[in-house]
């Protein structure tokens, strides 16, 4: 049997993942790293991307948005701000989303508080858009 690593990747509302993985790469703040087992211990800052685990033949896609990555010689885990499978996301919502967010950036009528709301919104989506 191949050794595995224990991986594990949770954000505030629930636990996304927890699984033996084959290997684990991660967006980090100094760019997309691969964890392997037996990998020397680390903690470091995630940026905003995609995690991919590969366990029993298959791969898993988790957009993440920063957050936190430890490795011990216990495993790997990440303690996500944000954590949603790939596969939640609709690539034409997202893009309507981001029109929406720039009209109402446009809009004279928008108030400063939606224009701020707005403002963040695009930015997220832009980083899940850019993700995916």
């Amino acid at each position: 049997m191949a050794e595995t690593i224990q991986f594990d990747l949770v954000a505030p509302e629930r636990a996304v993942a927890s699984v033996r993985a084959d290997r684990v790469e991660a967006p980090g703040a100094e760019g997309i790293f691969t964890v392997l087992p037996n990998h020397a211990p680390l903690v470091t800052v995630l940026a905003p991307g995609v995690v991919r685990y590969h366990a029993e033949g298959s791969e898993t896609r988790i957009f993440v948005r920063g957050g936190f990555a430890e490795i011990t010689p216990a495993g790997f885990t990440i303690l996500a701000e944000e954590a949603v499978p790939v596969t939640e996301f609709d690539k034409e919502d997202i893009r309507q989303r981001i029109k929406n967010c720039e009209e109402d950036l446009s809009d004279s009528d928008s108030t400063e508080e939606t224009r701020i709301f707005a403002a963040r919104e695009l930015e997220h989506l832009k980083e899940i858009k850019a993700a995916l």
